[in-house]
């Protein structure tokens, strides 16, 4: 269980940025997005309100692990979180596809690898906690070439919090647990960005993960 006035920062992509105000000041209004983020804040605020806890949103639309690496002094190390949650993959895996024209350069696994490994072990030693989120696509064809390539990704991610000892959270399994009984239409209209929805069932996996689930 977290500790009074502990400070949670969640870092990633659009999926994590959910339309936040950037120029807001940490854990003020607007700062922590309509997402996921969000949810984890109104949650733990409403239910644990003798912790205290700081909820941060650092998350940043079209990110890749390297700019997460590009910016990890000042949008993590410089606010001194005691809890780290990362979600990153999507746009590593998504550029294959829609970046060929432009010839972006990739994100390769071992780039992906070596990058977010290298992030999460200097992350441990100021922290009491990482979690690392899975990437996920809202499909139900596991056979879909992009899909197939963010299992790759995703198995890196829970292979780097097996070897450093941090928590991982399978979002996708999450995901899919719900299209077993309903449309992904429900979950989101492009196959990345969630609806709300989408939202809580990803909120729910990370309290569960947290051990905050019990006032769900």
């Amino acid at each position: 269980m977290f500790c009074k006035n502990d400070r949670l920062l969640f870092i990633g992509d659009s999926i994590t940025d959910s339309e936040r105000n950037k120029e807001a000041l940490p854990a003020r209004w607007q700062s922590w997005g309509e997402g996921y983020v969000q949810l984890i804040n109104s949650y733990t605020t409403a239910f644990y309100p003798e912790k205290e806890l700081m909820v941060i949103n650092q998350g940043v639309s079209g990110n890749r692990v390297t700019d997460l690496k590009a910016r990890w002094q000042s949008d993590v190390f410089d606010l001194k979180p005691d809890v780290v949650t990362v979600m990153i993959g999507v746009n590593d895996v998504g550029r294959h596809f829609d970046g060929v024209f432009y010839q972006e350069e990739q994100v390769t696994p071992e780039i992906f690898y070596q990058t977010l490994k290298e992030l999460i072990a200097a992350t441990i030693p100021v922290t009491k906690q990482v979690y690392l989120l899975s990437g996920f696509l809202l499909m139900e064809a596991k056979d879909d070439p992009m899909r197939k390539m963010l299992a790759d990704y995703n198995a890196l991610t829970k292979k780097i919090a097996e070897e450093l000892n941090v928590v991982f959270v399978d979002v996708q399994a999450a995901m899919d647990d719900y299209l077993k009984v309903q449309a992904g239409y429900y979950l989101s209209i492009d196959r990345i960005h969630p609806s709300l929805v989408g939202h809580m069932i990803i909120a729910k996996a990370w309290l569960e993960a947290a051990g905050l689930g019990g006032k769900l």
